[in-house]
């Protein structure tokens, strides 16, 4: 199916899976479609099921869009707090169609349970409450992750895609101009054309290609990556900056987030390392899955790391919280940050690399050759370390669905060409005027009143004196961005009553010698005094007090200007009260003219002529 057929389907309304190869035009095939609907004042929602991948379209994911999460079940109590929140209303209210990119990397029962959420607030029992759903993806990636022993499983095997009515559009031809020999070796692999693969990359001499810079390192197991990652770290001379994971709540569930988190439980860094976030936040600039190099650490100690987009981000403590009747059950935090000389190759999905050197030679799962190759621009960026037999094949259930795929797309690309033109265009204008149009303040950024600063939204739940707990629920963040608010606070010397907030005394005196001993405001030292038994959060609290005590005490010795009341004097001229010795300045302005025998203009007569009479 060519690109101008997909996008006259997709203007026709119906619900469409769009795949193909790399370089088919997926991505650019549903920008096209978004700026269509958005000329015409249409709401559309830009997913996808990572952060990385969200980036490429300016989307976010599908789990923070529907408000989701990592919710794995949804009861009908979870479906009622849903609706309760006044963002996800407004936000379905104003959307009638949904874009969910890299749909291979969603669970079937997500899926299922993201229809759930659509039917219910758009109170529709129609597939996805009745909105348009456009899924874009390449089953030839790597499934899912497996929870547990059950096997991963593709959208298609959800009870969803059997009641949606889908369109396959699969598209063959090849848009992209660059690397050529690559889409080749990429397109003998989803043939099964296992030896014509090799035979290739055999040709290209791929394992002698080096590179000006250190490239990015796939490998297929966590092993290996952090083997390289310790032994890079260790290759560079400087200081260590370890972050330390902090939990609370029940021990038992800490324990499976501890598990699921990408951030490791003891974060070292060094100057100098490079970096991968493992969790989004956009406000911040950064996603799962963003690369950087830390350039420095802060007055605080904490990482700044240089994205390879060049941005500055100071990668604060972030959350990981699992709620029930909205209450947090537990909850751990650490900086969302791992070394990234080397990554697995599960990992590199949705990553777009100039080169990398890709060690296949332990490939455990069909498709892992797939995966790493497709993460290249071309094979001049590849430096092949090993490969093994596993690498190039594929899964058989993933060629006859693809084959299946290809089928359903040929049907129906005979089908539409058979519509006259006249009607397709007439049923095109009917699906568009049957969508509600929007405000052009949703599809164009207006300029807005600036709204109030964050951060003196956080000075006015402390001066109502509120628990950190309870202004980080208030806000909707976490306890430790409400700390890093009052720091901000106390550094700019805003008006703060703290005393509230202090921790308990022996607590707080242990924590503030150790400070003294350290001599420096830094977290670290004073952690490795102080051992495990106090968090950083703990920690930072006492910092903040010594901090707010001493700008107190810097402001009660800085001696304060005195304001002399003004003195009362009166014009030597025409007696008008004045503040200073001599005479006003209209007498000053007709004395100098006076006593330079010039006419005093008419305008200063006109102005000052309660001033003449004097003379």
């Amino acid at each position: 199916m060519t690109q101008e057929e997909a996008l006259d389907i997709l203007k026709l309304g119906h619900n469409v899976f769009l795949t193909g190869p790399p370089g088919s035009g997926k991505t650019f095939l549903l920008n096209k479609y978004i700026d269509y609907l958005k000329h015409h004042r249409k709401g559309v929602a830009v997913t996808a099921s990572t952060g990385i991948a969200a980036t490429h379209m300016q989307g976010t994911t599908i789990h923070s869009w529907t408000g989701l999460g990592i919710k794995e079940k949804l009861s009908d109590g979870d479906i009622r707090k849903l609706l309760k929140k006044s963002y996800l209303r407004k936000r379905f209210r104003d959307t009638n169609v949904l874009i969910i990119d890299e749909i291979s990397m969603l669970h079937a029962f997500q899926f299922d349970l993201i229809n759930q959420i659509c039917q219910a607030f758009k109170d529709n029992p129609e597939p996805f409450g009745g909105m348009q759903i456009i899924c874009s993806g390449d089953l030839f990636q790597l499934p899912p992750v497996q929870k547990g022993r059950e096997p991963a499983r593709f959208i298609t095997e959800s009870e969803t895609w059997k009641s949606m009515d889908v369109k396959i559009c699969y598209l063959e031809e090849q848009h992209r101009q660059e690397g050529g020999e690559l889409l080749t070796l990429l397109n003998h692999i989803r043939n099964n054309a296992v030896e014509e693969a090799q035979r290739l990359l055999l040709n290209t001499k791929a394992e002698k290609n080096t590179f000006p810079f250190t490239p990015t390192k796939l490998y297929t197991h966590n092993i290996d990556v952090d083997a390289i990652n310790n032994f890079e770290l260790g290759k560079i001379d400087g200081e260590e900056f370890v972050y330390y994971m902090d939990s609370r709540g029940d021990k038992n569930i800490t324990a499976i987030l501890r598990q699921n988190c990408l951030a490791p439980e003891k974060l070292v860094l060094k100057k100098g390392a490079k970096v991968m976030f493992v969790k989004n936040n956009f406000d911040k600039g950064y996603v799962n899955g963003t690369l950087g190099e830390v350039v420095d650490f802060d007055e605080n100690g904490l990482p700044v790391v240089e994205t390879f987009t060049g941005n500055q981000i100071v990668a604060t403590p972030a959350s990981w919280t699992i709620e029930e009747d909205e209450r947090v059950k537990a909850e751990i935090s650490q900086i969302p940050l791992r070394l990234a000389w080397a990554i697995t190759v599960h990992k590199s999905q949705g990553m777009n690399l100039d080169a990398a050197e890709i060690d296949l030679s332990r490939s455990f799962v069909e498709g892992m050759g797939y995966v790493a190759l497709s993460r290249l621009r071309s094979l001049a960026g590849l430096k092949l370390l090993g490969i093994n037999e596993l690498a190039f094949l594929v899964n058989e259930e993933i060629l006859e669905l693809d084959r299946i795929l290809k089928q359903m797309s040929e049907e129906v690309a005979k089908d539409f060409r058979r519509i006259p033109f006249w009607l397709k265009r007439r049923k095109q204008k009917q699906f568009l005027r049957s969508l509600p149009r929007v405000s052009r303040s949703k599809i164009r950024s207006e300029e807005k009143p600036e709204p109030i600063s964050t951060y003196e939204q956080t000075r006015t739940l402390v001066l109502e004196k509120l628990p950190i707990k309870e202004i980080a629920k208030r806000r909707g963040l976490t306890e430790d961005t409400i700390l890093q608010h009052l720091e901000k606070l106390v550094a700019d010397k805003k008006e703060l009553d703290l005393e509230y907030l202090q921790p308990p005394k022996e607590c707080f005196e242990k924590i503030k010698m150790a400070f003294q001993q350290t001599g420096n405001r830094q977290l670290n030292p004073v952690l490795e005094i102080l051992g495990e038994d106090f968090s950083y959060q703990e920690l930072r609290l006492v910092r903040l007090f010594i901090e707010n005590q001493k700008s107190q005490e810097t402001e009660e010795s800085t001696p304060k200007r005195k304001v002399l009341p003004p003195k009362n004097y009166k014009c030597q001229t025409c007696g008008r009260p004045i503040r200073h010795k001599g005479n006003c300045l209209p007498c000053n302005v007709i004395i100098k003219h006076k006593r330079d025998g010039k006419e005093v203009p008419k305008y200063r007569l006109n102005f000052y002529k309660n001033k003449t009479n004097q003379f």
